[in-house]
């Protein structure tokens, strides 16, 4: 697609590393805030890998239960608050976190949708006994690994999960995770010359 408009662009071009397309209504959200190109191309990047994560959660552990779509929109919205606090998206600051998931309450999406928007980098405070929590350090990840960028503290959060779904030694699931974020950061490079292509303001 070729548009003059910077954040249609964000949205819809492919680039050399082509990324899926947002869910709609993330899409939809993001042009109705007028959002930074930058935040749409960001989080287009964050959400192709929270898509690869969950695809390989799926096919190595067939009994586990996560909404994948609740995930997917999850990492396409979760800093959705850097509309209000644009001078975020290049710098240090937590004000977007809060902001966002009052955002998307006020645009009507379901407080189990807004959540990934407070809890994305909030990951440490989960309830252990939630088992939804799986999907909120599944876009944790996703919002780390994009750039290629380990935080073993989170990882070992959702390798005890896996290991407890599985049956399996933590250090089995420990390698298999280990694994597949190598390769997902072997594009790192791609996907962060992916947002800086697009400009913060519109």
């Amino acid at each position: 697609m070729t548009t003059a408009d910077p954040l249609q662009r964000a949205l819809h071009d492919t680039g050399d590393l082509p990324l899926r397309p947002l869910p709609q209504r993330a899409a939809e959200l993001l042009e109705a805030l007028d959002a930074p190109p930058r935040l749409a191309a960001h989080l287009r990047a964050v959400h192709d890998v929270a898509h690869q994560l969950v695809g390989w959660a799926e096919r190595r552990y067939p009994t586990l239960r996560i909404d994948r779509d609740a995930v997917l929109f999850g990492a396409a919205t979760h800093d959705l608050g850097k509309t209000v606090h644009v001078a975020e998206l290049g710098g240090s600051g937590s004000r977007h976190e809060e902001a966002g998931r009052e955002l998307l309450l006020s645009h009507g999406v379901s407080a189990q949708l807004a959540r990934f928007a407070a809890t994305h980098a909030s990951w440490s405070v989960l309830d252990p006994d939630d088992p939804a929590a799986i999907e909120d350090l599944l876009v944790s990840v996703a919002d780390k690994v994009w750039k290629n960028k380990r935080v073993p503290e989170l990882e070992d959060l959702l390798v005890a999960r896996l290991a407890a779904v599985s049956g399996r030694e933590v250090w089995e699931e420990f390698l298999a995770l280990d694994e597949v974020l190598a390769r997902i950061g072997e594009d790192a490079d791609a996907r962060l010359d992916f947002q800086a292509a697009h400009p913060v303001r519109r």
